[in-house]
């Protein structure tokens, strides 16, 4: 229980970091969700074997936490916390997949590895836009603008609501679970049947907590309509913004810039 209450308030300082004031913090949050869309499409189009040509798009977060002064060690924490799914996802394909695609010395390398780190990067790429997209606008003004760029504002109120009642949930759980700590005597009743009762006990404490926001956000006047800390509007700084990272983005996706530095690097010291 205390490592979810400490992902959850890790989550709450990941939302907090976007009442900072930088450059990169006052763009409209439109332009930012647009750049991080372009940015994922590019890397998710690559081929299971692509490898060296997504390690340019590193400059991406490397930039934009340079510039928003967030927490880098902070931001790994959180990318190195889904590692173990990437891992079970990948972990297979050196199984299933031998062919020997190249050869570092002695040793080949299979299509398998390969894939798989492929997998691995490609993950730490998109997770790490997705928690900085949050860290510089704000989960809020994240669903703002989607709402505002197309999608149906159901459809970005159900986002934020799931988003807020992870929350209301672990509260619950917390409370839940400190009362079941301190009835038992000892070890005493921490058995499973207790467990499931605290899951049963959990789901109602939440759905009646939920209604009890539900109705003292419709005594407030709420209509669906999003109120972000930040106000701004699309202008010249937010288009070149779009313009220049989506233009390189796509030029990193066209053309291997790890291939072409290569050969530079090979031609002016043969």
């Amino acid at each position: 229980m205390d490592s979810i209450n400490k992902a959850v308030l890790d989550l709450k300082r990941l939302d907090l970091l976007a009442n900072n004031d930088s450059s990169i913090h006052r763009l409209d949050a439109r332009a930012k969700v647009l750049v991080t869309c372009v940015f994922i499409i590019c890397i998710v189009s690559y081929g299971r074997y692509e490898l060296a040509a997504l390690f340019p798009f590193f400059i991406f977060p490397a930039v934009i936490i340079a510039l928003a002064d967030l927490p880098p060690l902070f931001i790994a924490r959180k990318i190195a916390l889904l590692c173990p799914f990437v891992l079970v996802v990948g972990m297979f394909n050196p199984v299933f997949d031998r062919e020997v695609l190249l050869h570092l010395g002695s040793f080949a390398v299979s299509g398998g590895w390969v894939s798989f780190a492929s997998i691995v990067v490609r993950s730490i790429l998109t997770v790490g836009a997705a928690f900085i997209l949050v860290g510089v606008t704000g989960f809020t003004a994240v669903c703002q603008a989607l709402e505002r760029l197309g999608m149906p504002q159901v459809f970005a109120v159900q986002l934020l609501f799931l988003y807020r009642y992870i929350f209301v949930l672990t509260e619950e759980a917390g409370r839940a679970s400190r009362a079941r700590e301190l009835r038992a005597c000892g070890k005493k009743g921490l058995g499973i049947r207790s467990f499931s009762s605290l899951i049963g006990h959990l789901l109602l404490r939440t759905w009646q907590r939920a209604e009890r926001i539900h109705m003292a956000m419709l005594a407030r006047g709420f209509t669906g309509a999003f109120h972000a800390h930040r106000q701004s509007h699309f202008g010249k700084s937010e288009l070149m913004f779009v313009l220049g990272w989506s233009t390189l983005f796509i030029f990193l996706r066209l053309q291997n810039a790890s291939q072409l530095l290569g050969k530079l690097v090979t031609g002016l010291f043969p």
